[in-house]
C-alpha cells in the first residue's frame, strides 16, 4: 500500500473512533453517526485516509442521524 498523495510506502494503519456530523442548522439536534474506521497515515507527508464501513455509509447516504438525548 502506498500514499495517495506522495506515493511513499512509509505508512501504517490505525483503528479510530469518529463521529461524523451532518451540517446546517436543521441538523443541530442530531448527534451524528459514530463509526470505527481504520485510518491510514503516511509518516512522510502526513496524508491520512479512511474508508467508511458499509453500515455507517448507508446511514450517511440516507441522511439519518441519531437525535441528541434530552
Amino acid at each position: 500500500m502506498y500514499c495517495a498523495f506522495c506515493h511513499s510506502n512509509n505508512q501504517a494503519e490505525f483503528p479510530a473512533e469518529m463521529m461524523i456530523h451532518f451540517g446546517g442548522l436543521k441538523n443541530v439536534d442530531n448527534s451524528g453517526v459514530l463509526t470505527f474506521p481504520k485510518i491510514s497515515i503516511c509518516f512522510d507527508c502526513g496524508f491520512s485516509g479512511f474508508t467508511t464501513p458499509k453500515t455507517e455509509l448507508r446511514i450517511l447516504g440516507k441522511g439519518i442521524a441519531v437525535p441528541v438525548a434530552a
